[in-house]
């Protein structure tokens, strides 16, 4: 390891701050009652030095209040209006002229979400996603915004058919011809990039016995080598970005840039929640902005200077789902910070991650596994309990797509599991489902882990059967 001097260590760290880096904006979501105005919230953004903010929708009142600023705006096209939008030219027209030209330039949106997350929106809205764009995009052509406004939509990180290791990321398999070769040419021609929305949270809960919490929040650690191109990896973001990065060379897209629309960690969650805590959201979030604002590319892109939104300016009480999801503000909803960091280049001169000497209850004991559930039978595949000796761990049917994906990739890869027998032609690829592979990949985890306790936990994706999975004709291992 290199080592510097104290003179050295000071000009490294003057030449840090002076370093170009990338940009961090803020989402600004208001699913709940009890946010302020968007006044006050323009206030809020303009006193701590936040000068990008997306919104999930074109809220008048919202844009009004943004007139006049030097923030930047990204606004959305719910995926509710994807298929008008896609269908009808005239709608497209209708709604920039309504929603964006009316506004524009004294509001400065600078770029349109069309959709978000589509794949996984469960309305199935994905063969209306690129027709919508390319009809959004000749609808700034009439008004000619169409040099000033950018046109993309966010994808989940469950839109890759594999993440792990970072150099084997591709696209999945089935969305390639129908979605991304024609939403990619489209983001190339009118010179716009790919949003990408990414939660190292969501892989460290689920895999908490496999990947460190240090890794996972930017701190110091021996890294990771990437087996494929050899590139050592001191965070999770960096692997998740560089994965999506691979996916697109592997497309032949290497001149398609990324910006990251969603990234954030909860600072609560329920007690099966791994890791939400404030001391956690803390330090993910400011050594993320420390990151960004001082020219971190990553690994496989060192030149990247990328624009971060962090997810989300406020804690939102109207949310559904666990505790977490109405908890990754940075701001109460009476403006108190949840937690203090910087958001600006000179804000990190005063700067310091205080990792806590306590853990917090989240996270005291992350290998606790939750209480089994019952899961049903079906002709495509299920589990049902018994009372044999043997033991199994099979992914839990209910779980989000994106989290056992997560866990799949992460059991293949640094959890060592034999993954071979669910590749393509292998003797366990059919049923070709994301439970049933997510099963055989835990089991192994589980088996070569000795059934241990917490060993088929995988954040709640998982659970313990003691009759043996049924998948196709696939044989499932009791031992190593």
């Amino acid at each position: 390891m290199l080592r510097f001097t104290l003179p050295a260590i000071s000009l490294f760290l003057t030449l840090l701050t002076l370093t170009d880096g990338g940009s961090i904006g803020v989402n600004y979501g208001r699913i709940a009652n009890n946010l302020p105005s968007a006044v006050k919230v323009v206030q809020l953004l303009k006193s701590n030095g936040l000068n990008r903010v997306k919104v999930y929708d074109t809220d008048p009142a919202v844009l009004h209040a943004l007139s006049g600023t030097d923030i930047k705006v990204t606004v959305d096209l719910p995926n509710q209006q994807l298929f008008a939008a896609a269908r009808s030219l005239s709608f497209a027209v209708a709604w920039v002229n309504r929603n964006v030209a009316a506004y524009h330039p004294h509001t400065q949106i600078e770029a349109i979400a069309v959709g978000n997350e589509v794949f996984a929106d469960p309305s199935n809205t994905t063969k209306f996603l690129v027709p919508a764009m390319k009809n959004i995009h000749q609808a700034l052509t009439r008004f000619n915004l169409h040099n000033q406004i950018k046109v993309s939509s966010p994808i989940a990180l469950a839109a890759l058919g594999n993440s792990y290791p970072s150099s084997a990321g591709s696209f999945r398999p089935e969305l390639v011809e129908p979605v991304f070769e024609p939403m990619l040419r489209f983001l190339r021609e009118t010179g716009s990039y790919l949003m990408v929305n990414v939660y190292p949270f969501f892989a460290y809960e689920s895999n908490a016995d496999v990947i460190s919490l240090d890794y996972a929040l930017f701190r110091e650690n021996p890294g990771v080598v990437d087996p494929g191109n050899g590139l050592r990896y001191f965070n999770l973001f960096d692997a998740q970005i560089d994965a999506v990065f691979a996916a697109l060379s592997a497309l032949k897209y290497n001149d398609v840039e990324i910006v990251v629309t969603e990234t954030g960690w909860p600072s609560k969650g329920d007690n099966n929640e791994v890791g939400a805590s404030v001391d956690n959201a803390a330090a993910y979030n400011g050594n993320l902005v420390r990151k960004i604002l001082t020219g971190g590319g990553t690994p496989l892109r060192p030149k990247a200077d990328l624009t971060v939104y962090l997810f989300a300016l406020f804690n939102e009480n109207q949310k559904f789902g666990p505790t977490s999801e109405r908890n990754f503000g940075l701001f109460y909803p009476d403006e108190r910070k949840v937690y203090d960091i910087p958001f600006t280049t000179e804000g990190l001169k005063d700067y310091h991650d205080r990792p806590s000497t306590s853990p917090s209850p989240s996270t005291a004991n992350p290998a606790t596994p939750v209480t089994p559930v019952t899961a049903p039978s079906s002709g495509n595949g299920g589990v049902s309990k018994s009372s044999a000796a043997n033991t199994w761990c099979v992914a839990n049917p209910d779980a989000e797509k994106e989290k056992l994906q997560v866990a799949l990739d992460f059991a293949c890869g640094e959890g060592g599991a034999d993954c071979r027998p669910i590749q393509p032609g292998a003797t366990c690829y059919d049923p070709n489902t994301l439970v049933a592979h997510a099963s055989f990949a835990f089991n192994s985890y589980y088996q070569k882990k000795a059934r241990a306790g917490g060993s088929c936990y995988f954040g709640g994706s998982a659970y313990v059967v003691t009759q043996e999975p049924k998948y196709g004709n696939c044989e499932f291992p009791t031992g190593y």
